[in-house]
Formats: structure tokens, C-alpha cells, sequence
């Protein structure tokens, strides 16, 4: 089955986009081109496209917020190629981009969009009961680390950064970097490549194991443009890769761009977090309580609905196991539960809503996800949580946990109760197999 496109290509021709738009294609970013503006406009109108590339031949501002426009309800997010930043683009391409480039930062661009689509949806939640939610501002400079060892570009980039207001934090050697991390909060962190990326991709293996340092963004920066193992980087967890060949002035607003939209979504999280005592949240974990969940969820469908984004919705229970049925019965797993509930809480992206079913079940809601996203999503928490160790009592060793995971994505004509209810089922089928 062909797959409905994604991303809108805004060009006069396909001189500057033809080999991109031919290696988003590969990279499983199905596009549409556009001549003009009309045109683009009615595919806005007519495909849930995500996002869009303008060509800055022949379109200005204007373009961009009509494309927009077209798009509302839902958010779309804009890269330019060749334009100056006046456009009023997401991000600033200067020259011909690399495919695995654009793919990478419009992910990162399309979540941020979804992130604050769901604030809204959440905001309105809380409100019908009475509890008021605001993000606070956060008015100090951004914080990026500049990870790896000294060379004059990448203390250029650095510089760049610094020029624009960052405070940035130089860490040489990945021991240092740690120690950093674990000293003080971060925005970002950029990692030097250089002649051997190892070192730069085991920090970023690193800190996706550590629920504290999860989600900070993380950009890879190369020497020059060469093939990039595309799986691996996935794996890694990185968000953006640029090369020492851009100039230090376009990369460092793209990474002062990644920083500022992972404040943003802290500013989300901790807002969300200061509803704990209100009764609405489970007050031990920072999850949505079970009814508090549901009445989210039937907004988040209907939302959905009115943008014509996906959702789906993970059920995670934990799996039956000797050392759980153990730790069960010496009250030692009631005693870990508000532990592994604020790991899930903390692992879950700001636009994904994460609740507690029942003592040992959690379910998560992710907006504009396709199914498969979301398994991947849900299984990456568990095997987070997996590798902790939680203490089974005296003369007992520790014990870890793995869940078992359902999914199911919202069809049309598909209801709350009835999507819950499937990723359920999934669940029970999955168990049977097994």
C-alpha cells in the first residue's frame, strides 16, 4: 500500500530540491511539489501533510503564511532553503541540504508543533476543573554543552553560539561531558564528531539510557558532508547532524532552535507537574489518573479529528515474571510502583500523555503517531525502566521489571473508549502468543 505523503516541497523547479525531494522519498519522507503557492495551498487543504520545504526562489514571507494558513488547524512547521531569516520559516537552510538533515530537524520541528497543540488541549482539561495551567517564562540564557575535543571549527561553532546569547559549556573528552550533565541542567548538547564520531555517539547511547537526560537534544556535527549511517543515528537518539562545511552562523541557529524548543517543552513539563497536588494527577508520579485520562484522551481524539493527524494509544502492564511475583509478595513491588510510574512520566515526549490504568497498568495517549511509532515509543520506556534495578528486600536480591505492550492507532469512525479498548485487546492477543 502507498503511503499518503508527508511533507509539501514549495518550488519554481527542481534545481535546488529535485535530489533532496529524491532522497526524502527514500528516507521514508513521501513528498508533494508544488509550482505555486495556490497549489500548495490546496494540498495543504486536501493531504494531513506535516510539514513543508520553500524553495527561496520566487517566495517570500508571504508564502510561508499561506501555507500556514492552508494548514490550520494544525500546526506546520517551515524549513527554507536560500532564504534570509526574515521569512518567518522554522529554520534557515542556507544551501542544498542534506536529506538526512532535513529529516531529522522537521521531526524534531513536527514534534515541537504537536507539543504545543497538546498544551492547549491540556490547558483546556484542567480548566473545565477548575485548575489553571501557564508556562511560566524562563528568562536565563540557553545552556549548551559543546562536547568533544578542541579544533578551530568546532570552536568557531561554539563561538557562533556564544555570540547569540548561549552560555556554552565545553566538555573535551565524554567523562567530562557526564560529569557536566549530572552537575547542571542542559538545553542541548553538541556533539564534535571530528575524525572518529565513536566517542560523540556513545554519549548520545549514554544518555538515552538515562531518564534524567533522555530528551535533551542532541546534534551531531561532522567535519564535512559524508553518507551517514541513517539507522545508526536513529538508534542514537540524535536530532539534528550538520557539517563544519555550513557556515557556523546557520548551524548554530539551528542548535540555538533545538535548545529553545527543548526549554519550551520543559516549561510544559513543569507546569503540568505543579497540577500534582491538585487531585487531578496521580500525586506520587505525575501521571493522569485513570478518569482524568479518559476525559483527555475523548479531547485528543477529537482534536485529531479536526487536523487530520493520527493518534495511537500504548497499554503497558507489567509482565509476569519469578522476581515480580516474588517482590509482589513481599510488598516490595507496591513499594517501587511510584518509582517505575515517575520514570514513565519523565520518559514520555511533552506531547504524549501518559496515565495509570490500574496498579500495575499505564497507557499512553501519542497524538499524530502512527501505530508502529508508537510501539516503537512504548517499547524504548520499558526497556529504559528495564535496566533498573529496584530493591527486593532484606537478604533479597534487586529486582527489574519488562512490560508487556498493546497499540492501536485511531480508525475512522473510532471512539476513545473503543481505541483504549483495542490497545487492550492487543495486549491479550500479544499475551497469548506469547
Amino acid at each position: 500500500m502507498i503511503s499518503e505523503p508527508r511533507l509539501l516541497v514549495l518550488a519554481k523547479d527542481d534545481a535546488r530540491v529535485g535530489a533532496l525531494t529524491r532522497g526524502l522519498d527514500a528516507l521514508g519522507w513521501r513528498t508533494v511539489t508544488a509550482r505555486g503557492v495556490d497549489s500548495a495551498a490546496m494540498a495543504l487543504s486536501d493531504l494531513p501533510l506535516e510539514g513543508a520545504v520553500v524553495d527561496g526562489r520566487g517566495f517570500d514571507h508571504t508564502a510561508v503564511q499561506a501555507l500556514r494558513d492552508a494548514a490550520k488547524p494544525r500546526s506546520l512547521p517551515v524549513v527554507s532553503l536560500g532564504h534570509g531569516d526574515g521569512i518567518g520559516a522554522d529554520l534557515h537552510m542556507s544551501g542544498v541540504a542534506h536529506p538526512v538533515q532535513v529529516g531529522l530537524r522537521l521531526e524534531q520541528l513536527m514534534r515541537a508543533s504537536v507539543a504545543e497543540e497538546e498544551f492547549v488541549l491540556r490547558r483546556a482539561t484542567f480548566a473545565q476543573r477548575g485548575q489553571a495551567l501557564e508556562i511560566e517564562p524562563d528568562g536565563r540564557p540557553l545552556r549548551i554543552m559543546a562536547a568533544g575535543g578542541a579544533d578551530r571549527r568546532f570552536l568557531a561553532l561554539s563561538n557562533a553560539m556564544a555570540a547569540s546569547g548561549a552560555d556554552v559549556v565545553a566538555a573535551p573528552t565524554p567523562y567530562t561531558a557526564f560529569d557536566y550533565l549530572h552537575e547542571t541542567p542542559f538545553d542541548a548538547v553538541i556533539l564534535w564528531g571530528g575524525a572518529d564520531h565513536t566517542p560523540a555517539l556513545s554519549i548520545a547511547s549514554g544518555m538515552k539510557r538515562n531518564t534524567r537526560l533522555f530528551h535533551i537534544p542532541l546534534m551531531l556535527y561532522l567535519r564535512q558532508s559524508i553518507e551517514i549511517d541513517l539507522a545508526e543515528i536513529y538508534h542514537r537518539g540524535i536530532a539534528d547532524v550538520a557539517s563544519a562545511d555550513v557556515p557556523e552562523d546557520e548551524t548554530a541557529r539551528r542548535a540555538l532552535a533545538l535548545a529553545d524548543s527543548y526549554r519550551r517543552q520543559l516549561g510544559i513539563r513543569r507546569t503540568l507537574e505543579s497540577a500534582r497536588s491538585s487531585g487531578l494527577t496521580d500525586p506520587a508520579t505525575g501521571l493522569f489518573t485513570r478518569e482524568l485520562f479518559a476525559v483527555h484522551l475523548a479531547r485528543i481524539v477529537e482534536a485529531a479529528d479536526r487536523r487530520r493527524r493520527p493518534v495511537s494509544v500504548c497499554v503497558l502492564r507489567l509482565s509476569a515474571s519469578t522476581e515480580v511475583t516474588r517482590a509482589r509478595a513481599g510488598g516490595w513491588l507496591d513499594r517501587a510502583m511510584p518509582q517505575i510510574g515517575s520514570m514513565v512520566s519523565r520518559l514520555v515526549r511533552a506531547e504524549d500523555t501518559a496515565g495509570r490504568l490500574a496498579a500495575e497498568v499505564f497507557a499512553l495517549a501519542l497524538p499524530a503517531t502512527r501505530a508502529p511509532a508508537a510501539r516503537i515509543a512504548a517499547e524504548r520506556i520499558a526497556a529504559v525502566i528495564g535496566c533498573t534495578a529496584f530493591d527486593g528486600g532484606p537478604d533479597q536480591a534487586p529486582f527489574v521489571v519488562g512490560f508487556d505492550v498493546g497499540v492501536a492507532e485511531l480508525l475512522p469512525g473510532d471512539n476513545p473508549a473503543g481505541l483504549l479498548e483495542r490497545a487492550t485487546a492487543d495486549l491479550a492477543r500479544l499475551e497469548t502468543a506469547g
